[in-house]
């Protein structure tokens, strides 16, 4: 108890010497006070997008024809004109409501957007079910049609 005595005295003439407000409030600091740190920004890294979008997709319509690689490092557009091609930097998905994800980015001026959503899928031509509908936007031409993971080919519809 005698040892207590002195660090309890020390503790209330560390409290007595805040500053106080007349009105017995602690003071605001001085003008002269450095700010306190800011809190940290929120990041600018969008999140991830939902499992079921994470891996090599690969996307295909008709009319007209065109094919869409997405892989880790790139997107790749292609269409029947080798000089239609397009592939850029894969700009990481976001995700747009937990069954859709969009990757977004711009290409000489363009904007190039992809658009998954899961859902089935009909290419139009054959009888093959795909489990995601596939959007491309490039500047102002949109391309519609189907996707699925890289090596779990579409599987046939039921009668």
């Amino acid at each position: 108890m005698r040892h207590a005595l002195p660090a309890t005295f020390a503790a209330l003439l560390l409290c007595a010497c805040q500053p106080q407000a007349p009105d017995g409030e602690p003071a605001p600091p001085p003008a002269d006070a450095p700010a306190p740190p800011k809190a940290p920004e929120p990041s600018d890294v969008p999140p991830d997008p939902p499992k079921e979008f994470l891996g090599d997709i690969d996307a295909r319509g008709t009319e007209p024809f065109w094919a869409l690689e997405i892989r880790a490092d790139r997107i790749t557009f292609k269409r029947p004109d080798p000089e239609a091609a397009l592939s850029v930097p894969n700009p990481g998905a976001t995700d747009d409501g937990g069954r859709e994800a969009v990757w977004s980015t711009t290409k000489d001026g363009k904007t190039f957007m992809v658009s998954l959503a899961q859902d089935d899928c009909s290419d139009g031509m054959s009888d093959l079910r795909y489990p995601y509908i596939a959007v491309v936007t490039l500047g102002d031409q949109t391309f519609r049609g189907c996707a699925f993971k890289t090596g779990q080919q579409p599987r046939e519809a039921a009668n």
